[in-house]
């Protein structure tokens, strides 16, 4: 399987590409901003989430299928904002893709972005990790063993 970055997660590589320094940080903070909170159908079923057990962050994630597009939805707490921000950046370069285009992600698609400047080596372990995370989901759901229905009847 070729590596290639989806239309949308390219954009925003791209527009990590051309600030620098600090900026790419606060721009990472935007992001984390924008890290909507669990749907109200999935709040009454937490036990539903996933956790991240390779980030020191707690990171709880949930997927989702429709007609064989994956959606994801993450649980993070807001006193991790960079962690809440990258997974902000996955949750909005993979939506509404099939898992076939999220497995072909590169797993250091970040690197690109000059996110290894402004974050820590743990950090970006922790990064990976996520997208590791989210890529398995991918993966179970191409086996038919991981991906949510979406009418909210979360099974």
């Amino acid at each position: 399987m070729e590596e290639k970055l989806p239309p949308r997660l390219q954009e925003i590589v791209e527009d990590f590409q051309i600030i620098h320094g600090r900026e790419k940080l606060e721009y990472l903070l935007e992001f984390a901003e924008k890290l909507p909170p669990l749907p109200d159908w999935l709040q009454e079923k937490r036990d539903r989430l996933e956790q991240v057990h390779e980030c020191m962050t707690p990171v709880f994630i949930f997927v989702e299928a429709d007609n064989g597009r994956l959606n994801y939805h993450f649980e993070i707490p807001p006193e991790s904002p960079t962690v809440r921000g990258y997974a902000e950046i996955l949750r909005e370069g993979t939506a509404g893709l099939p898992a076939e285009e999220i497995l072909a992600i590169p797993h250091d698609f970040y690197l690109e972005m000059g996110m290894n400047n402004v974050l820590s080596g743990q950090r970006l372990n922790g990064l990976g990790a996520i997208l590791n995370y989210v890529k398995h989901l991918a993966s179970r759901h191409l086996n038919g063993s991981g991906a949510r229905p979406t009418n909210g009847a979360a099974t």
